[in-house]
């Protein structure tokens, strides 16, 4: 018998992480942005009326789990106290959906942009993006840099080339990107978890408790998120197809990184221009924000503060 079928650790871990949110002052919200697409997001009441002076974070997630999985230690530093935060569920993560065709990350960056200007944010924002969610932070902070203040790129290798995919490939030992982003298989995820945490105390994990995480938090539209690998714009040859951004950026990496090594962050630093910092954060892999988020909060928190 299946975990799943008779008590899920899994769905027992998202009651009290809903739990965490909620008591950092954040409801669960849905918002149709557009006659094609509706946001799940994570975020403070409209009716709160002491949110309105503190500035703007939204916090864009990773390939994997929904938002409230990836961002929770970064949402209970963060809020209420030093900001309003927002925590969608991009498109096809979650509850967030669409009818378009789109795929790209270009597209889940307009959504987000729609998302803000119905929450009716007329004041700069602050974009925290990690890995995936670092993709559509660039193409956010891009493509309208006048509502765009700050960006944070974790973990992100949106100057990836295609011979960075396939070494990712030859790391993971998979023929595709959905078999390493998308695990279907107890050994998949386990695979996953080895190049994107640190943590060895994961490799214990059962299969059952990995196939319980695999029915909970990967099955739900599998085929559109196959889709949006496909549909990833950046990284597709040889050629670097990223520019500058005008905006001040922090760039945070683990220097043990597995999924984009450490030394795209360096790289990464140099193309994005003279307002560019970089933090590396020792004996860290792909997700910064849960196995060191004191540090990462810590990080975050210095290089915002100036827009306060």
């Amino acid at each position: 018998m299946s975990l799943s079928s008779y008590l899920s650790p899994t769905r027992l871990l998202e009651g009290y992480l809903r739990r965490c949110l909620t008591a950092a002052g954040l409801t669960s919200q849905t918002l149709s942005i557009d006659s094609e697409t509706t946001i799940h997001f994570w975020g403070p009441s409209s009716l709160d009326p002491s949110i309105d002076d503190k500035p703007v974070m939204l916090l864009l997630h990773g390939f994997g789990p929904s938002a409230m999985w990836q961002w929770r230690r970064q949402i209970q530093a963060f809020s209420p106290s030093a900001f309003r935060v927002y925590c969608p569920d991009l498109v096809f993560f979650g509850d967030s959906t669409t009818s378009s065709t789109n795929r790209s990350e270009v597209f889940q960056a307009e959504c987000m942009a729609k998302l803000m200007e119905k929450l009716g944010i007329e004041k700069k924002f602050n974009v925290v993006g990690t890995s995936y969610g670092g993709f559509v932070a660039y193409h956010m902070a891009k493509m309208w840099p006048e509502k765009v203040e700050k960006v944070v790129i974790a973990s992100s290798g949106i100057n990836m080339r295609k011979c960075d995919s396939e070494s990712l490939l030859q790391r993971s030992n998979c023929e595709c990107i959905e078999k390493v982003m998308l695990p279907s298989t107890a050994s998949e995820l386990r695979t996953l978890m080895g190049l994107a945490s640190s943590w060895r105390m994961l490799r214990m994990f059962p299969d059952a408790l990995w196939n319980d995480f695999i029915s909970n938090l990967y099955q739900k539209n599998r085929k559109e998120k196959i889709e949006l690998l496909k549909g990833v714009t950046l990284g597709r040859d040889e050629r670097l197809n990223i520019d500058p951004l005008s905006q001040e950026v922090l760039i945070v990496w683990g220097d043990k990184d597995q999924i984009f090594p450490v030394k795209m962050a360096y790289e990464l630093k140099e193309i994005l221009g003279d307002k560019t910092e970089l933090e590396i954060i020792e004996d860290t892999s792909h997700i910064p924000q849960i196995e060191c988020a004191q540090e990462f909060n810590k990080i975050i928190l210095r290089f915002l503060k100036g827009s306060q």
